[in-house]
């Protein structure tokens, strides 16, 4: 099953991974603050078969608010950097985050571990939150 790409703002990404602005200027005084460790829900809906090899620990998970969703209005999605959907932040832990992006303030994941268990992919990451 193949789901349609998320376009991902270079800008964004260029912020997520490292100290500088998207104009290049240096930004000396940005922070990682970690705001949750979870599993990435609904990984056991989708085929992530192809995305697997790709993703490794540490890699940077972008978050992205999916308001319209039926089941979960404050549900966030993770994204591989290339806007390939993985799962969900878990409803149990997203409603103070799903307010902070409403918010304005820019969220991301690390992904710390991934671990096949029969035809499901296991997979765990960190939330943070990038104070600029």
């Amino acid at each position: 099953m193949s789901a349609p790409l998320v376009p991902i703002d270079p800008a964004i990404l260029a912020l997520l991974r490292g100290a500088f602005g998207a104009d290049g200027t240096l930004m000396p005084f940005v922070r990682e603050i970690l705001l949750i460790d979870c599993r990435v829900a609904g990984t056991s809906f989708r085929d992530l078969d192809g995305i697997d090899a790709a993703l490794a620990p540490g890699a940077l998970l972008p978050l992205e608010r999916e308001h319209d969703n039926p089941v979960d209005p404050l549900a966030i999605r993770m994204l591989t950097e290339g806007g390939q959907l993985l799962g969900y932040v878990p409803r149990a832990k997203n409603e103070a985050l799903a307010h902070l992006m409403d918010a304005g303030k820019l969220l991301f994941a690390r992904l710390e571990s991934k671990e096949w268990r029969g035809s499901w992919l296991k997979l765990e990451a960190k939330v943070f939150l990038r104070d600029l």
